[in-house]
């Protein structure tokens, strides 16, 4: 049995412990919900739980489907154990509609479908609110190498197409969601962080928001959105 030991990292949406196995981490999903990177922020009983079972279902199907991804298992309600990783500092962003932020900066409607996914990386920096940045950028910084970009960004479509076809199964849309990925201490890049509502951005068939959203605009109660998905889940894929 793999034990909790020392805080290894504290994040907005989880903690991370050491463990008596130097190879694995554990991972406990806390009750805070953030937005606008973290300027607003609230305690919401349950959304830990909620995005630790969400999260450890999507990354079993993941596993099932071949995708090398970090996680081992889920131990309790709110927490999971993951292999350990140095998490490489961007967030990969698959969008498949517009909206957000996309469509903020380029003045759009929501909802518009692209003709292809479009990939974006964001440089993962609190300091610096997460800023957008292109390849020269993530070359210039020694984030990753060409080959690495290239591979980032063609794992990221393949999981997009994995992640279409799970949430359609739910009856929701995939509107555009964030990746992390880590490095294995043999260089191998794997996907990392998790997969949740929290990190992803649904829409139902009237076009509702069932995601972070719902907190982000002030849409109502969080807490029966993301129970939403995790029954769904449940029902198409628990036991597989």
């Amino acid at each position: 049995m793999t034990e909790k030991r020392t805080l290894l990292y504290e994040g907005k949406a989880k903690n991370l412990y050491h463990t008596d196995d130097e190879t694995i981490v554990l991972a406990e999903y806390k009750d805070q919900a953030t937005a606008l990177n973290g300027k607003k922020k609230d305690l919401i009983a349950g959304k830990g739980e909620l995005n630790n079972q969400i999260t450890s279902l999507i990354f079993r199907e993941l596993n099932r489907r071949g995708v090398r991804t970090h996680f081992i298992e889920q131990v309790s309600n709110t927490e999971q154990l993951n292999t350990k990783v140095a998490i490489i500092p961007l967030e990969v962003v698959v969008r498949n509609y517009t909206a957000g932020s996309f469509s903020k900066r380029f003045g759009l409607a929501e909802g518009l479908k692209f003709p292809t996914p479009i990939v974006e990386f964001y440089y993962k920096n609190d300091a610096l609110d997460d800023p957008f940045i292109n390849d020269a950028h993530v070359k210039y910084l020694e984030i990753a190498t060409d080959e690495e970009i290239a591979y980032l960004k063609k794992a990221a479509l393949e999981i997009d197409e994995i992640l279409t076809d799970i949430f359609a199964q739910i009856d929701l849309k995939l509107i555009d969601f964030k990746l992390e990925f880590g490095r294995l201490p043999d260089g191998e890049i794997i996907l990392a962080d998790e997969v949740s509502p929290d990190t992803s951005r649904l829409w139902d068939a009237d076009n509702h928001h069932v995601d972070k959203d719902v907190y982000r605009r002030d849409l109502g109660d969080l807490i029966p959105v993301y129970q939403q998905v995790l029954a769904g889940l449940q029902t198409k894929f628990e036991g597989k």
